[in-house]
């Protein structure tokens, strides 16, 4: 068997990312609360890096030590590195520990408690509120361990998200055992917690009302898949009924409640804190980063003035120093770049979407990721990181970085406009449209063929999907002579 051995070279292009690089890239993709939990954590485990408080008067306290802690480690450091080597590795100190600079970002604190102040939230989360319920109940032992079973399993909504059997695989119990200790919870305040399904909801919630209405109760119980995709004829016909009476029904079940779980606080993120704020001072948008909650760092002087003292400083905890201070230099500037990079984009997107900002969503412009890319000289990726998860707070509302970015739709008359602005005339469209006879996709692609809009059926259909508005047959609404329509249940999402 021969074997030859040779030796190739190949030409390529490769891109590899710096440490610093790829902290930025961590850094910059992080929303604000995130960004402040990372450099907590940073606080804890870097002891080079503290915070920065106003007025804060420099101690004389001397640092804990530095050494490696294992005593085992360090043998093992020293003897990998030969004399020359330690001679070769002596860090000008004074050079690193001196560029306050590279050390210390100093930004400017707005105190306003009045603007910046955090909204307060629920106090208490849904299965709080219900496991203390349940305790209020006499149970055995057992039966609360199912009961909080089950109510660890409702979603946000309020609705159990785990089937009845398998429940009772997990206790290794009967499927009615469960079945009643559930129906005791759907009985909870709010009503028709834990129901499995819209239907079981909205019964529960009629029924434990002080006199029910029997008719109700059919029309959901017996008529549910009729009375939802409105085949109001189909009712009427099979119980007999007029319609008024069915309005009647329908106005009394719109005013029930189809997501009992909502008004608690959320073990999610329930609230949002927007990265930017815009406002118009003196003819001119300013943007204010909203940042002054995250740590101001920087490098403990304390420890800067210990290991200036070279001849106190062995050469393993010259390398551990020099790898925390790297650490901390990279933080503190990769903060200060984020913060550089977060306000280009924001400027650029203000910039280009002027009319925006100045006479509201209407007034929206199709841009896309590249356009900003190109006119602030960074990459793609970047302005994507930038405007993923992060909102701003404008005269008009909060929105997502996101919105501003749009695909271009071309009028009949050579205009560009948003498909967002296609979106919200479809909702204006829906909106005004006769309830009793509402229109399905092709009027409405008409419609907006007539306004120099030349849609397809297929694309309104795609962007109502889209903004959640149901087709045309969901959209109808009982009109008896000419009273007011009632609600629509099945805008209201379960």
């Amino acid at each position: 068997m021969n074997i030859s051995l040779g030796l190739q070279q190949k030409m390529g292009l490769y891109m590899k990312q710096s440490p610093q690089q790829v902290l930025l890239s961590s850094l910059i993709q992080l929303p604000m609360m995130r960004l402040e939990q990372r450099i907590r954590l940073e606080l804890e485990q870097n002891p080079f890096l503290e915070e920065e408080f106003d007025l804060e008067e420099e101690t004389d306290q001397e640092p804990a030590s530095l050494e490696p802690e294992s005593a085992h480690e360090n043998e093992e450091y020293d003897s990998e590195i030969s004399a020359d080597q330690k001679e070769n590795q002596e860090i000008d100190w004074d050079t690193i520990l001196n560029d306050e600079d590279n050390y210390s970002i100093k930004i400017p604190k707005d105190n306003s408690a009045e603007v910046y102040e955090r909204q307060d939230v629920s106090e208490t989360s849904l299965p709080e509120h219900l496991i203390a319920q349940l305790h209020m109940i006499k149970l055995t032992d057992f039966e609360v361990a199912i009961g909080e079973y089950i109510i660890w399993n409702i979603n946000d909504n309020g609705y159990l998200f785990i089937d009845v059997e398998d429940i009772a695989k997990n206790f290794d119990t009967s499927v009615d055992i469960v079945t009643d200790i559930l129906r005791l919870i759907q009985r909870f305040d709010p009503v028709g917690i834990a129901s499995r399904n819209l239907q079981e909801c909205l019964l529960i919630q009629i029924m434990e009302m002080d006199a029910p209405d029997q008719l109700v109760i059919t029309i959901l119980r017996d008529h549910f898949d009729d009375f939802k995709n409105r085949r109001f004829e189909k009712i009427i016909k099979q119980l007999r009924i007029t319609l008024e009476e069915l309005q009647e029904v329908t106005n009394k079940i719109t005013k029930l409640n189809p997501k009992p779980g909502e008004g608690f606080i959320s073990f999610n993120d329930n609230y949002i804190i927007p990265e930017l704020t815009v406002v118009k001072e003196n003819g001119e948008f300013k943007i204010n980063l909203n940042d002054w909650n995250v740590p101001h760092l920087r490098v403990n002087p304390s420890y800067k003035r210990l290991f200036l003292d070279k001849k106190k400083t062995s050469i393993k905890t010259k390398e551990y120093i020099k790898q925390k201070l790297e650490s901390a230099r990279w933080l503190i500037n990769s903060i200060h770049q984020r913060r550089i990079t977060i306000l280009k984009v924001m400027q650029a997107i203000i910039d280009r979407q002027y009319d925006f900002f100045e006479n509201g969503k209407e007034y929206i412009k199709p841009m896309i990721l590249k356009d900003i890319a190109d006119e602030i000289s960074m990459d793609i990726s970047t302005v994507s990181r930038v405007t993923s998860g992060k909102y701003v707070q404008t005269d008009f509302g909060v929105f997502e970085l996101k919105y501003f970015f749009s695909e271009r739709i071309r009028r009949e008359n050579g205009e560009d406009v948003s498909n967002k602005t296609i979106r919200n005339r479809i909702k204006q469209i829906v909106e005004a449209e006769n309830p009793n006879k509402p229109l399905n996709d092709q009027k409405i692609a008409a419609l907006l063929k007539n306004e120099g809009f030349d849609t397809a059926r297929r694309t309104v259909a795609k962007y109502r999907e889209q903004m959640t508005i149901p087709v045309a047959r969901l959209r109808r609404i009982i009109m008896p002579g000419n009273g007011s329509p009632s609600s629509n249940i099945s805008s209201r999402k379960s």
